[in-house]
């Protein structure tokens, strides 16, 4: 008897007998090496976003990911998105944005995969073991600035891409790029591009994949959500100059005395926002939710020795999670203006400014964290009568985002993940922010999957950030397993 099958369903169970993991796993192992070297070259570009004097060493970091895609075939744009203000008024060009295209199969699901190449400060003295800008291979791990976020995650989606064209395998779906050079500054710019090419660009994107995060354990991790980010810097300017604290101290009421003072009420020992109206903005945890960390493999005696900590906050690893993960955060950083540098010197600033965030979550808003705050901290400083003057301003306001892990993106990360690690993942979210996500979602509308493959200890902004080869090289894998998975999904029409 003859089997008729739809037209629909011949094509996804053709794709499956085409796809050929063994062969493009084994061009994968042959190539480990240049994928090294590959990873060693993009991390020796000091693409600082933070740092103006290393804005040409940012722009060159866009032009070799722009011409990596270009010599793969794909259809490549660097695409300007103007000018920021700095301080003293003047301009600088920011980093364009890569946007490229491999395929254009009306017939086939089309991913947009998301990556950026700007990476955080990193200089010997801040005690890597390593330099810091060059890939450095110790016991197996790859560390280097930039080596988990974001460059070996972007380089393992381009190898992924790679291996299919080098085999002269189809690509199983359309695959589209954006990669931008502001991500740790906030992506300046990038809204603006999501919104003007949403009737273009991203027309035909079905699904939008990020992997700028990181696995909680051992055990593989889909992420289905992120905490968002305001961010705030708190003025509070005196005399009109520095003063000798032998001359005039104790004659003045002193600017760093009154910003210790106010920054003290921010924060309680136990780590409670002291912030009226905060607390009462977070969405509820669902029992479901409660269950579902319970289940996660999450070790808290190594999570203690890794950071290098005697005591955490909270005993056990449900409470831990949940304030990592969903409930807001507030987390003072530095002071500027106050004496940092090694020895004494007996000053008292004129100008001191705090800078501090507060991590936020569904169902807070950004605004009204603003006037929160601010509102807060203008009524403690009155309190202190002080002559000096506050000013609180917030630089960075970016939104929580949160999936739905039914959807089929999750249930192919599923199955790839257990295709290369034989193993279920962890569903799991992300206590940092990446603010694009939460653009992605309200702009396209389209459905978003974290899919990491950083080491649980990666390091990521911190001292001697690393990427294991293990995981950079088996999470080419997965993205070319996934690859095939998300083609097996029905496409809307």
């Amino acid at each position: 008897m003859k089997l008729l099958l739809l037209p629909s369903i011949q094509l996804v169970i053709s794709i499956a007998h085409a796809f050929q993991y063994e062969e493009l796993a084994q061009y994968v192992n042959n190539h480990e090496e240049e994928y090294m070297e590959a990873l060693r070259d993009w991390v020796a570009v000091e693409s600082d976003s933070s740092d103006i004097s290393k804005r040409p060493d940012l722009h060159r970091m866009m032009e070799l990911a722009a011409e990596m895609l270009r010599t793969m075939g794909g259809t490549v744009n660097l695409v300007d998105i103007g000018a920021q203000e700095l301080p003293n008024g003047e301009t600088l060009a920011m980093p364009k944005v890569v946007t490229a295209q491999f395929g254009s199969d009306p017939q086939k699901q089309t991913v947009c995969v998301y990556g950026h190449l700007d990476i955080q400060p990193a200089k010997m003295e801040d005690g890597w073991a390593t330099d810091p800008y060059n890939l450095t291979e110790l016991n197996g791990n790859l560390y280097g600035r930039g080596a988990s976020d974001n460059k070996a995650p972007v380089l393992a989606w381009i190898h992924a891409i790679k291996a299919y064209r080098a085999l002269n395998m189809e690509l199983p779906v359309n695959v589209k790029f954006v990669l931008e050079g502001m991500e740790e500054v906030g992506s300046n710019g990038l809204d603006g591009i999501i919104l003007a090419q949403h009737d273009t660009f991203f027309a035909d994107v079905d699904f939008i994949i990020i992997s700028d995060c990181i696995w909680l354990s051992r055990r593989p991790a889909l992420t289905y959500g992120t905490r968002g980010n305001c961010y705030f810097f708190a003025e509070v300017e005196g005399p009109k100059k520095d003063l000798h604290s032998g001359v005039y101290g104790g004659t003045i009421i002193e600017p760093m005395t009154d910003l210790i003072g106010i920054l003290d009420t921010l924060i309680s020992p136990s780590g409670k926002i002291l912030v009226p109206g905060i607390r009462e903005a977070v969405a509820p945890l669902s029992d479901e939710e409660w269950k579902k960390y319970q289940d996660i493999e999450f070790d808290i005696d190594g999570f203690k020795e890794m950071i290098g900590v005697s005591q955490l906050m909270y005993n056990n690893k449900v409470d831990l999670l949940a304030h990592r993960w969903r409930y807001p955060t507030l987390s003072i950083h530095g002071i500027e203006g106050a004496f940092s540098a090694s020895g004494s010197k007996t000053v008292i600033p004129a100008k001191v400014t705090a800078k501090f965030s507060m991590r936020q979550v569904p169902n807070m808003d950004p605004a009204m964290v603003k006037k929160q705050v601010t509102d807060y901290l203008h009524s403690v400083f009155a309190k202190r009568k002080s002559p000096n003057k506050l000013k609180v301003t917030m630089l960075i306001g970016a939104k929580p985002w949160l999936a739905d892990t039914q959807d089929p993106l999750y249930e192919a990360g599923k199955r790839a993940i257990k295709r290369v690690f034989d193993v279920e993942p962890d569903l799991i979210r992300e206590g940092g922010t990446i603010p694009v996500a939460r653009t992605f979602q309200d702009v396209t509308g389209k459905s978003i999957i974290m899919l990491p493959i950083g080491d649980f200890d990666a390091g990521m902004h911190s001292q001697n950030e690393k990427i294991s080869r293990y995981n950079y090289i088996e999470g080419t894998k997965l993205f070319i397993v996934y690859l095939n998975e998300v083609a097996q999904i029905k496409k809307q029409v």
